[in-house]
């Protein structure tokens, strides 16, 4: 009597993507960063491949960022690791968080917890893979926090989410409901186009590397956001300072 084989185990999207991030992605240290390895996508890693898997799902449509290093993820890790005061024994959140890299150097720093949020799904795969990889462990959460209340947390870091208006106006909002509940925040950036310069305060800055550069060649800063004005101009001051709800 021949018995049957056993059903294979349907696929889902996760461990699709699970799969090609690990075949795809080739790990490599994150310059700057040598502590830390990261999938990263080189020009044949194919994630049009991965979009086209994704279909329906959560991950589709949306363009990989998660897949490089940017110059805000960057200067706000290399801070955190020079720096572990910063977060030892706080509760971390990373908005959009991306691969995981800041909430893997928070984890290393000695955050008391870290949670990592984005709204893509492929994001949320590759920073738990990341961080299994840099032996962390942290909390990861596919959503969008900016139309809500804010977390249960001491420091929330910002990495790199000031590039378009529209996202910069519902970031700002929601870090000003952050800051209302005594949360502090840091923000990493290179100075990208919808920055509330005048609600920053400089705080550390280093040469490091952003989306398509093989160096260390860019100038990024770490700052604290601040509910105050400070005396300097914004660069949206022709257009309306998202701190006064212009912009978007």
């Amino acid at each position: 009597m021949t018995l049957p084989l056993p059903a294979k185990p349907a696929e889902t999207p996760e461990a699709d993507a699970t799969a090609f991030i690990l075949a795809n992605l080739p790990l490599a240290p994150v310059p700057g960063i040598a502590e830390i390895r990261l999938h990263g996508a080189q020009p044949s890693s194919g994630l049009r491949r991965l979009a086209e898997m994704a279909g329906g799902s959560t991950g589709a449509g949306r363009s990989p960022y998660w897949a490089y290093h940017w110059a805000g993820g960057t200067v706000l890790a290399r801070y955190l690791l020079d720096h572990p005061e910063t977060v030892r024994g706080r509760a971390v959140l990373d908005l959009g968080t991306g691969s995981g890299l800041v909430a893997i150097a928070a984890a290393r720093a000695g955050a008391s917890s870290v949670t990592g949020v984005d709204i893509d799904a492929h994001a949320i795969i590759a920073a738990r893979l990341n961080a299994a990889l840099n032996d962390v462990t942290f909390e990861t959460l596919q959503a969008d926090l900016t139309a809500g209340e804010p977390p249960s947390v001491d420091l929330i870091t910002v990495g790199d989410l000031f590039y378009d208006r529209s996202l910069a106006r519902r970031v700002t909002a929601f870090l000003d409901r952050c800051l209302a509940m005594g949360i502090t925040v840091l923000v990493g950036d290179p100075g990208r186009a919808h920055l509330p310069r005048q609600r920053l305060a400089a705080i550390a800055e280093y040469q490091v590397s952003d989306f398509g550069e093989a160096g260390a060649g860019t100038p990024a800063t770490v700052f604290a956001f601040s509910a105050e004005h400070s005396a300097f101009p914004s660069p949206l001051a022709g257009e309306g300072a998202l701190a006064e709800g212009e912009g978007g």
